[in-house]
Order: C-alpha cells, then structure tokens, then sequence
C-alpha cells in the first residue's frame, strides 16, 4: 500500500500536476508565436542602440521576459525623434532584413506611444502589412498628444529653429545617432498632425489591429514623479481639444484606442493608475507598482491567438 502511494506520488509531480499552473502544463505559453517586434516610442531606443542612452532599459526587461515565456523578439532602434513617416522607414528596413536573415515569414509588432504609429505607416503606406499578422499599440496618441499641441502653441515661430537645434544636438549625443529632427517628431503628434496622418494611413485589411491603454487615475507626485508633472497640461489640453481630461500624462484616453481596444492593465487600489512610462516598463517605471509581467505575458498572448 505505501508502495502504491508513493507511486502515484511520483507520477502525479513528474506530470507537473501539483506544481504547474495554468492546467498542469509546464511548457511555455508564448511557444509558436509569430515573432514579436517591439517599436519604440518618441526619445526611445533599442537594443542596437550604441548611445549613452543604451545602457538603460527601454522595455525595463520585458524583452527578455517574453524570451523566457517562449517568445522570440527583435527590439530594434529607430530615430528618437523623427516624424511617422521617417520612423516607419527605418522600421520597415530593420524589420525585412531581420526577417530574412532567419527565415521568418510573418511576425506581430507591439509599438508603445509614437511607435504604434510610426509601425502603422509601415504596414499601411511602406509594404509591410504582408509580412505582419497583428500590431497592436500601447498607450499610442492615435489622435494626438495635448503636450504637442501646448508645446507647439506656446512656442513662438521665430525661436523654434534654434529650440530645434539645441534639442538635436543633445539628441544626437545622448542617442548616438544623427539626422534627428524634433519640430518633425512634434508635428507628427499633434492633433492636427494625427488627424492628417490618419487620412493618409488607412488600416491594412490584411492586419489584425489592437490596442491597450491606460491612465493615471489621482494626480500624484509619488508614484508618477514625471508624467504627474505633465498630466495637469494633459488634461486642460485634452478638454479644450475635445480629447477628455483622463490621460496618462501624455496621451489622453480617447486617443489611445485603435482598432480592437482591449483595456489597460490591473493594479491594487494602492495604485493612482498606471503613466505613459509605466505601461511600456520604460526604466523599469511600472514594476514596483502593478504586475508588469502578466500585462505584456496578455497582451502577446493575443497576438499568438490571432495569428
């Protein structure tokens, strides 16, 4: 009799049933997903980036994560500030050559703020819908940013050039990367500039489109030390655009929906919202304050089941 039980003791943890979650199975949830391209944001960067800015985390690890769930994933750099139209150039070559350097025939791209929409020019406008199964964006300004409507405002035509060189220069030596153009990464964001770039980028019918978002939900210094500074001018300036007041400290809630919208992450009621930083884990922003890991684990385990 004790023989027995310590068989099927055995049995039962050599099968994972005890130990696993999730049903028993201990193989990796993101095995056979398409491949996964991470497209920065505005002032962001990649893993090639050569810059000082490049021993920080962009993605606050959540490249490797994805990689420890199953996943393979490219997280490529493109200029920090550039319009659109420039980005998704850059992206649209990176991405082919990385395709076709393995073998790959399609892949999914998650694009976080002006990289959801520098991804959609791609896939829309440069040829890349055939190679792409789904893009979804993460707290992208699909309609625009209020902050690049009060910057563009307030800054009167005559000092832009020389506000423009002073942010180039500083760009290029903290990036590592020249041709950079700020006024052009401004346009692209404003309200004027997404409702322009909107008609001209119409949805690829052969890509499946998602997007997640979230907001901060009380104006708090502690837990959102810089897009708490920025989210009063947000919320005048997306009430006056007709955008909402809710936003992420950059990007108003309205804007942020495209396509398929399937909510923002969960967090404690300790948590006063998750910030334009927080969502992507840039400098490993969100981990201290909601589950980072299952957010993004979610959301590419949509793009695996749309595939």
């Amino acid at each position: 009799m004790r023989k027995l039980i310590l068989i099927t003791l055995v049995a039962l943890f050599s099968s994972g049933s005890l130990l696993a979650s999730g049903g028993g199975s201990s193989s990796k949830p993101l095995t056979g997903t398409y491949p996964i391209v991470l497209s920065h944001g505005l002032f962001g960067w990649g893993n090639d980036s050569t810059g000082l800015i490049s021993i920080l985390s962009y993605w606050g690890g959540m490249d490797t994560y994805l990689q420890s769930q199953g996943a393979t994933v490219y997280a490529p750099a493109k200029k920090a500030a550039q319009s659109n139209e420039a980005r998704g150039a850059e992206l649209k070559d990176k991405v082919l050559v990385y395709m076709a350097a393995n073998g790959f025939t399609k892949v999914h791209i998650l694009g976080h703020s002006q990289g959801g929409l520098d991804s959609r020019y791609a896939v829309s406008n440069l040829g890349l819908g055939s190679k792409v199964s789904t893009l979804t964006s993460l707290n992208t300004p699909h309609r625009g940013s209020p902050i690049a409507d009060i910057i563009n405002g307030v800054l009167p035509e005559w000092i832009k050039p020389f506000v423009a060189t002073i942010l180039n220069v500083f760009v290029q030596l903290i990036w590592g990367d020249k041709d950079q153009d700020v006024l052009s990464a401004l346009g692209s964001l404003t309200k004027a500039g997404t409702e322009n770039f909107n008609s001209r980028t119409p949805d690829n019918p052969s890509v499946k489109y998602f997007s997640y978002g979230s907001y901060i939900t009380i104006p708090d210094l502690i837990q959102h030390p810089l897009m708490g500074l920025t989210q009063p001018a947000c919320i005048v300036g997306g009430l006056l655009n007709g955008q909402g007041g809710t936003c992420d400290g950059l990007v108003p809630y309205s804007s942020l929906k495209w396509g398929t919208f399937k909510g923002g992450p969960d967090y404690s009621i300790f948590t006063t919202g998750v910030d334009h930083l927080q969502c992507a884990n840039t400098l490993n922003s969100g981990k201290f304050w909601y589950d980072v890991e299952g957010y993004f684990l979610k959301i590419v385990s949509n793009a695996k089941s749309n595939q």
